[in-house]
């Protein structure tokens, strides 16, 4: 059984987002009043203080930050984060007017989101203390509402339809560069030029002001973000700056040390980022419930134990499952039966997971050329496979996708980043939910497909990713 909040329409009157907003105020005030006596903690002996980069010159530090359009008015995410700092301390370098906001996320009425446990007074703390020393107005923005709907609940309905979600691709086209894009065209008029965060990825603009811009890889192939960045929208990427797209996390860390930043020494955030230190288990456990069902071995058939509810568990997944004389992997769900599969044979060839398709491809500029190499991103990392991608039947609204090695991660829902040409350079992004498992015989297994969305078509590398099936 859901819980009671799952099965109603979500409504908030005026009065509780006048309160939500007051409460933020409030806060800020707060932690202004306490960072005041704040001592922050020294830079820690870590890899890669003890290791820092080579030393850049402004011409090379201050290249992703348009010095050459200064000042611009820029407005930027500040999270409370080594990333986001720095990439404020490069804007004022670049002589832009700089004002900074931090999103407020973290609180949400109508659920439980574990208060106690979010560091969201820590990131408040550093951001205050940041925009004090580089005379930067800061403001918080409350968007916990916008939050829940476009990203949270998205993703519990996609836990419940048995997918896998990425709510931080999500995040990303809906709030940050979404929801936070909507407050200040109709809060500040609209008036900032770009809106900045310290994602590691490169926008690339054309002389021309009318010709589409163009998203590109990092030279970090670890903290590369372009796969988390590939559902922004033309509109979205042409206003948006990364001035950190050009550095690797080793050069940042030294600039955060070099520029005496006070959360230099922080570490970097993990996990989903709605979440703070509560376990993804918990969460879906508050939220779907528990409902007890069968485990079944792939290939016999039987009945071998029993979960509690297939929502805890993905394909791929190895550990979470209650068995003994593994290792044992899940293979697939049956959401109808409350279903898990699994297999001590996962990686036999005839359960080889290396293709999908996608239909009702949506190309704003046009198909690119599907005789140039595509290269595919399952998920954020370095890795990369080369991919061979074609239109189905001639239709250019349908592809089948191939690569060229097994990724025994592949999982519905999950989200896919296609790059082709020079992948150095200037990349596209698509959006893919469904994936087609390839059978290992020449044929391709039935499943429902989802629609793609292109941002630009390029020469050079296209990112795509996946979108959820109606």
């Amino acid at each position: 059984m859901l819980p009671a909040r799952l099965q109603k329409q979500r409504c908030w009157s005026s009065s509780n987002r006048e309160r939500v907003q007051a409460r933020a105020a409030t806060l800020q005030d707060q932690i202004l009043a306490r960072t005041e006596q704040r001592t922050f903690a020294q830079p820690a002996a870590e890899d890669f203080l003890q290791h820092p980069a080579q030393v850049l010159d402004d011409r090379q530090l201050l290249r992703e930050c348009e010095p050459s359009r200064s000042p611009l008015k820029v407005a930027v995410l500040l999270s409370g984060g080594v990333d986001s700092s720095c990439a404020l301390h490069l804007l004022k370098k670049a002589g832009h007017h700089v004002t900074a906001f931090y999103l407020q996320i973290w609180f949400q009425e109508d659920f439980q989101n574990y208060w106690d446990q979010c560091p969201w007074e820590d990131d408040l703390d550093y951001c205050q203390k940041v925009c004090q020393a580089a005379g930067v107005d800061l403001h918080t923005v409350p968007l916990t509402d916008q939050y829940w709907d476009r990203v949270v609940s998205h993703s519990i309905a996609e836990i419940k339809a048995g997918r896998t979600p990425n709510p931080d691709i999500l995040c990303n086209s809906r709030v940050k560069f979404g929801a936070f894009y909507e407050y200040l065209a109709e809060q500040q008029d609209g008036s900032f030029d770009r809106i900045a965060s310290g994602h590691y990825a490169k926008i690339i603009r054309a002389d021309d002001p009318d010709e589409p811009v163009r998203l590109a890889l990092a030279p970090d192939p670890v903290k590369d973000q372009t796969y988390f960045l590939a559902h922004l929208s033309q509109d979205q990427l042409s206003k948006a700056m990364f001035p950190l797209g050009h550095l690797t996390k080793a050069e940042v860390r030294s600039l955060a040390q070099a520029a005496g930043l006070p959360n230099q020494a922080r570490r970097d955030s993990q996990g989903i980022c709605f979440l703070g230190k509560v376990k993804f288990t918990e969460f879906v456990e508050q939220h779907l419930g528990v409902w007890p069902g069968c485990i079944v071995e792939e290939e016999s058939g039987e009945v071998v134990g029993y979960h509690r509810g297939f929502w805890f568990h993905t394909v791929g997944q190895r550990r979470g499952i209650p068995l003994n004389g593994g290792p044992w992997y899940v293979t697939r769900k049956d959401i109808h039966t409350n279903t898990v599969y699994i297999s001590r044979d996962y990686y036999s060839v005839e359960k080889e997971r290396n293709a999908f398709t996608c239909r009702g491809v949506n190309w704003i500029n046009g198909p690119p050329d599907m005789a140039v190499p595509v290269w595919c991103k399952i998920r954020h990392g370095p890795t990369m496979y080369q991919c061979c991608a074609s239109f189905i039947n001639d239709d250019q609204t349908a592809l089948t996708v191939k690569l060229d090695g097994n990724d025994q991660g592949l999982a519905p829902g999950q989200y896919a980043v296609f790059y082709q040409g020079e992948l150095e350079r200037a990349l596209c992004a698509l959006v893919v939910k469904e994936f087609l498992f390839y059978n290992g015989t020449g044929g391709f297994e039935t499943v429902k497909l989802a629609g793609i969305h292109l941002a630009s078509e390029v020469t050079h590398p296209i990112v795509a990713l996946l979108r959820t099936a109606e």
